[in-house]
């Protein structure tokens, strides 16, 4: 039967020629680099998460389906099919607050992403050179979704920008891994758009369960079941983006559709995502930023302080003001900072320091407001403003955040902070390997070296 021909637009016709081609197409150093970082960091998101509560539940759920043995699951000895493979080490990268994050588009890319690319990698024995460019394109993709959909306005109405822009840059990235055309992307492009969906309620989930499938699980696995589909002969319609009915006309309201392909090329998404210097959410890496600049240019502890007054943006103050989970209670978290110095993994996740009667009693000294003023900077910002015993008032305003675009980690930070993630679980000699792995992944020729690295060691070898 002859097929019927279709009118594709530019914008389609742009977008599917430039995915179909990432794979192959070299990216500029800089790009490459960053890639890497967001790659460990990642690994490392995963590789911490696997212990906690929504990790726990993605490994059992993952261990129950079997599967063609084509990708493994983090933190395990488990290997299944891509797709489960994607679901569950994308939720291990959302399992707590650790994974990247754009602030300004409103998405995670790394945990729907990374998990995608590395599942579709395994299957189709990619190498490491192809593994970063599916993910830098696969942030393209994902921060461009959000942006062609209104963010904010988008989330307002309801819909999550995190499970929408994921299921997107999941479906680019594992798609340029399965050596599909520019037609096959069209396809590709259409069956990620019949399964892009999330409700921003998301935020009423306590046990975070709910919210690492949003955010990673879901996405990851739609990307790479639309890969999948398609390598297997799937068809679909030829321009889900133009036309009546078609993705956009659902989205009018908020729609932006040039914001897709808007720069595509030149301006790399990557290089706008930031990687938090702290394992907590984001919108508290500022604040913490701003009271750690102050205890350490006024030499002050908790037993100096009367009072403490931060200021954030509003959407930030409304995200992460007294909620049930430490690593998103900025007033819990604040405390934590002054009683010990710093954060760190175990002082983030620690139910038990929630309750602390001395972590308690400071946290009701400790005031956060939103401010309409820093809404609307083009960077995350916040202002610490201490009160001491003795009458002082302390203050310092985070303009740019250690780990965000505008202040980015170093390599040396990047990796530090993912030794301390992956140590653990994985020990310090398959920690110190997996790094080391990573820094050279463009000389690695089939990424399922990286599997075993991603597996607990046995305990000659910690």
């Amino acid at each position: 039967m002859k097929q019927a021909t279709s009118v594709i637009s530019p914008l389609m016709q742009q977008l599917s020629t430039y995915i179909a081609g990432a794979a192959r197409r070299a990216l500029p150093a800089e790009v490459q680099e960053r890639a890497k970082h967001h790659l460990l960091d990642t690994l490392a998101a995963m590789v911490s998460g696997a212990p906690l509560l929504p990790g726990q539940r993605a490994i059992e759920f993952a261990a129950l389906q079997g599967g063609t043995a084509e990708a493994g699951v983090v933190g395990t000895t488990i290997v299944t099919s891509a797709i489960n493979a994607a679901l569950a080490n994308g939720m291990l990268g959302h399992a707590d607050e650790t994974d990247d994050a754009y602030y300004l588009a409103l998405v995670h890319p790394g945990c729907a992403v990374v998990p995608a690319a590395l599942a579709m990698g395994e299957r189709e024995r990619s190498s490491g050179l192809q593994l970063l460019r599916s993910v830098a394109l696969g942030y393209d993709i994902c921060a461009r979704t959000s942006k062609s959909l209104g963010i904010e306005h988008f989330r307002s109405a309801g819909h999550s920008t995190h499970s929408f822009g994921g299921t997107f840059g999941a479906a680019a990235a594992a798609g340029s891994l399965s050596s599909l055309n520019a037609r096959q992307v069209r396809h590709l492009l259409s069956y990620a758009a019949q399964q892009a969906s999330g409700l921003s309620c998301w935020a009423r989930d306590v046990e975070h369960i709910e919210k690492a499938f949003d955010f990673g699980g879901m996405p990851a696995r739609n990307g790479v079941t639309a890969a999948a589909m398609v390598s297997a002969g799937f068809t679909g319609v030829e321009d889900v983006f133009a036309g009546d009915r078609s993705f956009f006309h659902a989205f009018e309201v908020y729609a932006k559709p040039k914001e897709l392909v808007a720069g595509l090329g030149e301006r790399y998404d990557i290089m706008q995502t930031a990687i938090k210097r702290w394992p907590v959410g984001y919108p508290i890496q500022a604040p913490l930023d701003a009271l750690a600049n102050v205890m350490a240019k006024h030499g002050i502890t908790a037993a100096d302080v009367e009072k403490v007054h931060i200021t954030v943006d509003e959407q930030g103050a409304r995200t992460v003001n007294g909620r049930t989970m430490a690593d998103i209670n900025l007033q819990y978290l604040a405390a934590v900072m002054l009683i010990d110095g710093d954060i760190d993994f175990e002082s983030s996740h620690d139910p038990k320091r929630v309750k602390d009667p001395a972590v308690n009693k400071l946290r009701q000294r400790i005031e956060l407001s939103g401010s309409a003023a820093l809404s609307k900077t083009k960077t995350t910002q916040a202002i610490a403003e201490v009160t001491t015993r003795d009458g002082r008032i302390l203050r310092h305003h985070t303009r740019a955040v250690r780990g965000s675009a505008t202040n980015p980690m170093s390599r040396e930070e990047v990796g530090a902070k993912a030794f301390g993630l992956l140590s653990p679980t994985l020990g310090r000699i398959k920690a110190r390997r997996l790094i080391d792995t990573i820094w050279q992944l463009e000389k690695v020729k089939d990424v399922r070296v990286l599997r075993s690295l991603l597996q607990p060691p046995s305990k000659r070898t910690r």
